[in-house]
């Protein structure tokens, strides 16, 4: 059975429009900022006659999430409403003076998908600076945690490991709400910005997104499915490796593979160690963009079998355990040499997995995340806000 969840976005507006009367408005939001009929926020706010709109600000992707992923864009206007759209990922990721001139007040909404590395709580965290520095108050819009609240899983980032991939000493898979993130953020690491949170009605820890009745808006291109953001805890990692994690394939993120690997060797490897709730099965794929393009890869596609025995950074190290077993020589972390680390150190938080990786010590390693997890969820227990 379906639960009847009731957005913040749909609460806001019948009952705390009050808190916009007579102030400059700026919002913060993307394509997935809708009511639950479908209604853009954008178009809720620009028809209201108590707001008065005066300046949007779009994240990595954009303000029609049409943008790749790292491709940058540029401010423009909104076709609709004539209203300045400031870039959030172009020239700068923080919000400048001049554009918080414009606004008395921001409004945050945007769907997340419950990982660290996804980079839309950055942007907000980047907001929510702003508005401190410059007086601002900022409201935020709270939406579903469309992997549950209740897991949490992975490593507390290393401070010198801080990127937009990770700003703050979280876990790969969170378990938190935009909004809770958004008090966590103020208090924990000593923002202070004028904040406040409308919550959701109707969700509750436990509940995934596919449990509500609510239409689901893709938040970047490669968000297709609820068990693509069950793996992405995990297999993002693998962006920092020269495997695919399957862009420019209709799986992205479910899939992990190249052109030296044997598919039916891996997957039976993969199998074989029994990892709970998911199994792993050999495909042959090719990718349309990014790496590899037009080259067979073989690999394999990771099946969730049972959502609540799955845990994505567990089966991920496996799996990379397994390969770096398989081919040793080919397996490399990239670099990018206008980084201070590898691209997988950032994404990994630190560059303890990748060690462990190499000297065949993850399990120290899982150990280690289990420990960090446990110490998160004492951490975030004052700001939970659902049961």
């Amino acid at each position: 059975m379906k639960r009847y969840v009731k957005l913040g976005v749909d609460i806001f507006m019948e009952h705390h429009v009050s808190l916009l009367k007579g102030k400059r408005v700026g919002l913060l939001t993307n394509q997935t900022g809708a009511n639950e009929k479908l209604v853009s926020t954008v178009r809720l706010f620009h028809q209201h006659p108590d707001i008065h709109l005066t300046a949007l600000f779009a994240p990595e992707h954009g303000l029609k999430t049409a943008a790749k992923e790292g491709e940058r864009f540029s401010d423009m206007v909104h076709e609709e409403t004539g209203v300045p759209v400031f870039s959030l990922y172009g020239e700068s990721k923080k919000p400048t003076i001049p554009m918080m001139n414009r606004v008395d007040v921001i409004v945050f909404d945007i769907q997340d998908i419950g990982s660290r590395y996804y980079t839309y709580i950055y942007t907000l965290a980047y907001m929510m600076q702003a508005c401190a520095s410059t007086g601002k108050k900022i409201i935020v819009l709270d939406r579903p945690n469309p992997i549950g609240g209740c897991e949490v899983e992975g490593n507390l980032m290393d401070d010198d490991f801080t990127s937009f991939v990770g700003l703050y000493p979280i876990p790969n898979r969170h378990g938190m709400t935009v909004g809770e993130l958004a008090t966590y953020f103020n208090e924990e690491f000593s923002i202070h910005c004028d904040l406040t949170v409308i919550e959701m009605e109707g969700w509750e820890r436990d509940c995934y997104f596919t449990e509500t009745q609510l239409p689901w808006i893709p938040p970047s291109p490669n968000t297709t499915n609820l068990d693509m953001m069950l793996l992405y805890p995990g297999t993002c990692l693998i962006e920092g490796t020269n495997l695919s994690e399957g862009r420019g394939t209709t799986q992205p993120f479910e899939i992990v593979g190249a052109p030296f690997i044997n598919g039916v060797k891996f997957q039976d490897e993969v199998n074989a160690v029994g990892l709970e709730g998911v199994h792993a099965r050999a495909i042959l794929f090719r990718p349309t963009y990014q790496k590899y393009v037009g080259e067979n890869c073989e690999g394999i596609q990771l099946h969730i079998t049972n959502r609540e025995l799955f845990k994505p950074i567990y089966t991920l190290v496996h799996v990379l355990e397994i390969i770096y077993k398989m081919y040793p020589k080919e397996l490399k972390f990239l670099e990018y040499g206008n980084l201070k680390h590898p691209m997988f150190d950032l994404l990994a938080g630190s560059d303890c997995l990748r060690k462990a990786l190499l000297e065949n010590r993850t399990n120290d390693y899982l150990a280690a995340c289990q420990i960090d997890s446990e110490k998160f969820k004492e951490n975030r227990r004052p700001y939970l806000r659902y049961r």
